[in-house]
């Protein structure tokens, strides 16, 4: 799939983001590496620890769907900045693996390609 196509998909996302405090709405797409698309978007809460960033929603629900390897994700807002994903983001999607391939797009579509590991090189590894 092309990073346009999986970045279409996360900016499809954010439309049902639930952002009621912040207005800050976030889609993420992650491509699993068999080929399937999940989708998320950011869920916020009154108490704002228990909200849950777009991308851990898609990673959660691929998870859950019995994918465990991932090849790219999509992170889009409605901002003309690039969407990085913040640190509990990077964090989960390290444990998945380092190399898969980061698009933080903005509204128009326009994104930027960095991997897990460029994002956080000093991840937390029990394994290691």
């Amino acid at each position: 799939m092309k990073p346009e196509e999986l970045v279409q998909r996360a900016l499809k996302a954010r439309e049902k983001a639930y952002a009621p405090y912040s207005h800050f709405k976030v889609g993420a797409a992650i491509l699993s590496t068999d080929g399937e698309v999940f989708t998320g978007c950011n869920v916020e809460n009154a108490s704002y620890g228990l909200t849950v960033c777009a991308e851990r929603v898609a990673l959660f629900k691929a998870v859950t769907m019995g994918r465990r390897s991932f090849s790219a994700i999509a992170i889009a807002a409605g901002t003309s900045d690039y969407c990085s994903p913040c640190g509990a983001c990077r964090q989960v999607l390290a444990e998945f693996g380092g190399s898969t391939k980061v698009y933080m797009a903005n509204c128009k579509g326009e994104y930027r390609e960095m991997t897990v590991a460029e994002l956080l090189p000093a991840a937390f590894n029990l394994t290691k």
